[in-house]
């Protein structure tokens, strides 16, 4: 594997050697990498998650590592070359208990992340990976019409499952009237999302104290979607909802605020089922019937 980042290394300090201890590749210089290979199979893995990495890189530089080399999702050898992954490497620990980086995180969020618009539509230019859940994405024009292929996409694969007759059914009709009823009035611009943000996929830099992200599965969508997975897990301090909104006020009708984050947590619920079985079935019906009563 060393030759396929070496090209790539010599690039960044060409003056310098190499040791290899995957997945850390540490220079003479004193900088460390993050590098991994894949298998053919997982391709767009590795391209929907370097795509969201350097989507995050450009609009708020440093709050995600860097990615230095990885392959593309045009690359010509695609179907015959294992895929690839470099970037920079991160020291990370936990931001559950730290009030200053939960701050700083959602301030960041709020005032880069979540202000960096799309000209194109909603979603995005490659499929992405919630977990190990493959998201189609591609562009739609609306919020409400992005918003119901994801849904729709989740209900798909539950019935190719053969079970959660009752859920999908009541998927569908959460497509058919809730997601109108909540999201067809919005007034909103398709702003970058990470996809993913539970506090697995945040920490702090332990050489620089600054909040980082990682892992994402990135989107352009609704910016109070991105809190959803965040208030299911927890592990943020009080302090990054506060700030976050701080800059960032609640979308208009704010007294649909509350069922809305009822519909973006509802992703995540049917996600989980769709990972990890009827644990979270129960979780995922009790949101819609939630949303359908509030919204019949």
């Amino acid at each position: 594997m060393d030759g396929i980042f070496l090209p790539h290394l010599r690039r960044i300090e060409p003056h310098a050697q190499f040791t290899f201890s995957f997945p850390i590749i540490e220079s003479s210089l004193g900088r460390k990498y993050y590098a991994k290979v894949g298998s053919l199979s997982e391709r767009e893995q590795f391209v929907g998650e370097a795509e969201s990495l350097r989507a995050i890189h450009n609009a708020a530089p440093g709050l995600a590592p860097q990615v230095f080399a990885a392959v593309g999702p045009d690359h010509s050898a695609a179907t015959s070359e294992r895929p690839y992954f470099l970037s920079e490497y991160r020291n990370i620990t936990s931001l559950a208990s730290n009030s200053k980086a939960g701050e700083e995180l959602g301030t960041r969020l709020a005032t880069e992340l979540h202000v960096y618009k799309s000209t194109t539509g909603f979603g995005f230019h490659v499929p992405t990976f919630c977990g190990a859940t493959r998201q189609d994405n591609g562009w739609h024009q609306t919020w409400e019409q992005c918003y119901s292929a994801m849904i729709g996409s989740l209900l798909a694969k539950l019935r190719d499952k053969g079970r959660f007759s009752e859920l999908c059914t009541k998927g569908e009709q959460v497509r058919s009237k809730v997601i109108p009823f909540l999201l067809r009035p919005l007034e909103i611009e398709p702003v970058l999302l990470h996809g993913d943000l539970w506090s697995g996929n945040t920490g702090i830099d332990n050489s620089s104290g600054q909040p980082v992200v990682f892992d994402p599965s990135s989107y352009y969508g609704h910016y109070e979607a991105d809190l959803a997975i965040a208030h299911i897990f927890g592990g943020f301090p009080r302090s990054f909802f506060e700030k976050y909104h701080e800059h960032l006020p609640k979308t208009e009708p704010v007294d649909q605020y509350e069922l809305r984050a009822d519909l973006y947590e509802l992703y995540h619920y049917l996600n989980h089922t769709v990972l990890f079985g009827s644990s979270y079935a129960g979780s995922a019906l009790h949101k819609m019937n939630t949303l359908l009563g509030a919204c019949s």
